[in-house]
This record gives C-alpha cells, structure tokens and sequence, in this order.
C-alpha cells in the first residue's frame, strides 16, 4: 500500500531566529519513500540536515522576522501489515541486555521512572515478565489518562500525566515509558506520521508519538494511546523522550500559527508517481503544539 505524507507548518519570529527541526523520515525510512523528503520554505531559506546522535535526521534553519511557512511531501510505502505481536517474547535479565540498550532505563528529563517506581511495582509486579507485563501498562495508560489537545503542554511529564489522568498522544508515550523503565525494560520514544488507515477517523492530522521495548532480542512498537496495532507507521525519530526529538527547538522567540499534518491512503495505483510540488492550503490555525520547545536562553 501507499500513503501519502507531508505537513505545512507556519510560524512567525519576532527576529532572526535559529531552528532545529525533527520533521524528516528516519534515514533508514528512505527505501520506503516515493519522491523526496526535503523540507521547503516559504520564503526561501538555507537549510543544514545533519544527522543527531540517536541516528535521527534534523534540519537547521535561521527564520527572518515574519512569517516562515516549512512545507514536504511525498509518498511512503507499507506493508500494510499492522504493529507486529509476539506474546512469548521475554524481559531480559539486566546483566543479559546489550550494552546499547542500558541508556533506555534510566530516568529522563520527561520519564520519571526513578518517582514512579514504586507506583510501578505496586500496579505490575504480580505481571509475567515479558510481553505480558508491557500489555499490562498499555492497557492501564490507556485507561488512566484522558486523551484531549485542550490537555497539552509541552513541560507535562510522566508523573503529571499519572497524577491528573490526562494528555495528548506524547503522555501516553512517557507515562508507559516511565512504568516500564521502572520494571527493568529498555524502552524509548518514537515519534512519526500515523494515519487513520483501516480505523474510523479520529480527526485532524496531527504527528503521532509511541513508544519502543526491547525484548527477546529486538525493539517491539507499542502505542498505549490506541491500545492495538495499527498499520502504516512512518518513523521520523527516536529518543530517550520528547526532548531529544522536539517537532521544532526555536532558539528564540517564536509562535506556531499555522499547522496542518497529512497520513492519507493512495487509493487505486499500483506505483503512485511522486508529487512534483507538495500541496498547499491550510486547515486551520494551532496555536501552541507539544512538541515544539523553546531553548531561549
């Protein structure tokens, strides 16, 4: 199957403002894309991709003051194979797991797996390591928190999101991650276009954060917001949390006034031919988003 990707993301700076974007399909995603990736600006701007440490690939940009309009599109292809289950995988031992994954259970700026550790073993403790014991915290976030965009806040961590019950995708993602940090599972976050492919839909586009477990030897994708496997994930990045993998850090003063996201179905061509020119037209103005950060010294 097909599906077509992209976003036009406006903003306004009040001067020349540095920007650091996670926009960009995964580097590793590029096999699966039909025409190019590349971010284009309105006006045009110089733009730097570089590639971060967690293999993630950014883009710099200096924004005039005024308006900046960041636009891309093109064409992922999927298997059409939904989020892959496997109940017998199992929680390695500590001294068991490879070097790599030791970064991913420890607390981070927005999963406070050291706080919600004993929360953690109260609720799961009596679970069957393993594929079980994951499901398990899915199924309780899932429940726990109230999903919402009047919710939103891009300074809520997992223990906010486990004391008022409520969120947007990206509290989902850190309150399971926390839990399952805190029961000894490597477990990152992930972020990247999700479509309302083979569900009813759910409403505006938006990009979608989930979360990443390693058991029996692999990373396995989980999504406590939706609670069961989707088709047509297109990965952009990973981190320890939102913080690593921030939509848009602005290093200055900056407001998001126009934002549209696109994860649709090509219905009815064998092999779609890549668009020449993303598309234009917006659906409405957002006013603030999670996942765009200010580093403003």
């Amino acid at each position: 199957m097909y599906i077509r990707i992209g976003f036009e993301i406006t903003l306004q700076c009040d001067g020349a403002t540095p920007l650091i974007l996670a926009l960009s399909p995964r580097p590793e995603q590029d096999y699966r894309l039909i025409g190019s990736s590349k971010i284009h600006t309105d006006p045009e701007t110089p733009l730097e991709t570089f590639i971060d440490t967690f293999g993630n690939r950014l883009t710099r940009v200096v924004a005039g003051p005024g308006p900046l309009t960041l636009r891309s599109e093109c064409i992922a292809e999927d298997s059409g194979a939904p989020d892959e289950v496997n109940w017998s995988a199992r929680q390695h031992p500590i001294e068991e797991l490879p070097l790599a994954t030791l970064g991913y259970l420890t607390a981070s700026r927005y999963c406070e797996s050291d706080a919600l550790s004993e929360d953690a073993w109260r609720l799961f403790g009596h679970t069957e390591p393993g594929w079980a014991r994951v499901q398990a915290i899915c199924d309780f976030v899932h429940n726990h928190i109230t999903f919402g965009y009047p919710f939103a806040s891009s300074t809520k961590t997992a223990l906010d999101a486990f004391r008022e019950g409520r969120g947007v995708c990206r509290d989902f993602a850190h309150l399971s991650i926390a839990l399952c940090r805190a029961m000894n599972i490597p477990t990152r976050y992930a972020t990247g276009y999700l479509g309302d492919i083979g569900v009813p839909p759910a409403g505006p586009g938006d990009f979608c954060a989930w979360f990443e477990v390693f058991l029996s030897g692999r990373w396995y994708t989980f999504d406590a917001r939706y609670n069961t496997p989707r088709i047509g994930r297109v990965l952009m990045a990973r981190g320890h949390d939102a913080a690593d993998v921030a939509m848009i850090t602005s290093y200055g003063n900056c407001a998001l006034t126009d934002f549209e996201v696109w994860t649709d179905e090509v219905i009815g061509e064998s092999r779609p031919a890549a668009f020449a020119q993303p598309r234009s037209g917006r659906h409405g103005a957002t006013p603030a988003h999670p996942e765009m950060s200010s580093a403003v010294g």
